[in-house]
């Protein structure tokens, strides 16, 4: 039996929809506990005048007021759904379940579901006497203010879901997440035990740790791992890269080693691996990069042809990739000794400019506002990097130069495009006419 599913599925449950959904609402029903559980006789005097004279107006009332708040709800998300579904069919499916996950639609749900707990429990509970008391009588003037509440928060959500589907909300998120994961790295790197250096061949008997799941690997507790190796003299190396899915019983650690690790060691290794749903932007900057270039090609697709979103979503990449190149990720933990505790797969410059420019010079090389657009792209990170690096941007954007060759026939486009190839500051040598073919 995996002992660690438990703390795996509570972490998952806090990174959930109905985490904070399910924290609301347990205020709002104990809230209605207390109401209907508590028996308060010395209220004001003042406050007599709100007494419900016949009890019948009282159920009347919260009987309405909790049919308007499933109406509310069935209508809110039932928009939210057909805008989320329009949304993810124009830029990306991967989006859908970010916007639905962020923290203000579980405030709203919470608040929704919340108020009609607490009106039904008003109503399960039956009023003593003839008519309520005072105390009742301003529960059911709370459960009243409790829906005008959630009519505020109607408006609000409506505003908010409008404007989280727009192609520019959308593209700032990512921007705003990916490049929180960077300045992660960049703050990673900064402490003197995280290198980034080959990882030399360890003469220890080698012994491999399985996955006991299935999943996306976004992270790891890289501190624990590293205290770990410390204390058991191993060094233990990830055999895959973060965002990688692994499958079950696949040998995704080795660890270096006098001796097989015990039961309790491997436990606590694969205790540290972090494992997401789906591809996170906060946790690995490459998501982050991928899917503004899958919002980008998408965007190109002929149902669509919307290339001013695929140029907005080029220039985000270009902001990100030009902090990209001003760092140096980390590959390794080492102690005072230089010797390795823990290392991990970083992917390559190289295999990242393929892996985002590439479809989007494929899907859009027909389109001269694109490839001018990756041209610029390309000139404007030569400016962020070393010779090693300008080497790659080279290469990329003398590709982009032979797409505009091969597509620009006419004089006029060779005029327009041979005007623009050498314009702004840049550290690549671009030529100031098209190759002939």
């Amino acid at each position: 039996m995996d002992m660690l599913k438990p703390f795996r599925r509570l972490r998952n449950l806090k990174d959930s929809i109905a985490y904070l959904t399910s924290v609301i609402i347990a205020v709002y029903i104990g809230l209605a506990i207390a109401v209907v559980g508590v028996n308060v006789s010395n209220l004001p005097n003042f406050l007599k005048f709100m007494n419900f004279d016949n009890p019948d107006t009282a159920r009347t009332l919260l009987a309405t007021l909790i049919a308007g708040m499933i109406s509310l709800v069935v209508f809110s998300f039932s928009m939210v759904m057909s805008v989320l579904t329009q949304a993810g069919s124009n830029f990306s499916n991967k989006l859908v379940f970010g916007l639905m996950t962020e923290k203000r639609h579980q405030h709203v749900l919470g608040h929704y579901l919340g108020t009609i707990l607490y009106i039904l429990i008003l109503l399960l509970v039956p009023v003593g006497g003839d008519t309520p008391d005072t105390w009742r009588s301003l529960a059911v003037y709370l459960g009243a203010g409790m829906v005008i509440n959630s009519l505020v928060l109607f408006v609000f959500f409506i505003h908010a879901t409008s404007q989280s589907v727009q192609i520019n909300a959308i593209t700032q998120g990512l921007l705003r997440s990916t490049q929180s994961s960077l300045r992660k790295l960049k703050k990673r790197g900064e402490n003197s035990c995280y290198v980034n250096k080959c990882c030399d061949v360890n003469q220890k008997p080698c012994y491999y740790v399985y996955s006991r799941d299935s999943g996306y690997i976004q992270n790891a507790e890289i501190e624990n791992l590293a205290e770990l190796s410390r204390n058991k003299n191993m060094a233990i190396k990830l055999n895959f890269s973060f965002g990688d899915f692994v499958v079950k019983d696949f040998p995704i650690i080795s660890v270096f080693s006098t001796v097989p690790p015990c039961a309790d060691t491997q436990d606590k290794i694969l205790s540290a691996l972090q494992y997401v749903e789906g591809e996170s932007t906060k946790d690995h900057y490459v998501n982050g990069l991928t899917q503004l270039m899958e919002v980008a090609i998408k965007s190109l697709s002929p149902g669509i042809n919307d290339p001013g979103t695929a140029r907005l979503c080029i220039h985000q990449i270009t902001e990100l990739m030009s902090q990209r190149l001003t760092l140096t990720p980390c590959n390794m933990v080492i102690d005072k000794k230089g010797r390795c505790l823990v290392s991990w797969n970083v992917e390559k410059l190289d295999s990242l400019f393929f892996r985002v420019f590439n479809p989007i010079l494929h899907y859009g090389g027909d389109d001269l506002s694109i490839c001018l657009s990756l041209i610029k792209a390309f000139k404007t990170l030569s400016n962020f990097a070393n010779e090693e690096d300008k080497s790659i941007i080279q290469r990329h954007a003398e590709r982009v130069i032979k797409v505009l060759a091969d597509n620009c026939q006419d004089p006029l486009e060779v005029h327009f495009v041979e005007a623009r190839l050498n314009e702004g500051i840049h550290c690549l040598s671009i030529p100031s006419e098209l190759p002939s073919n």
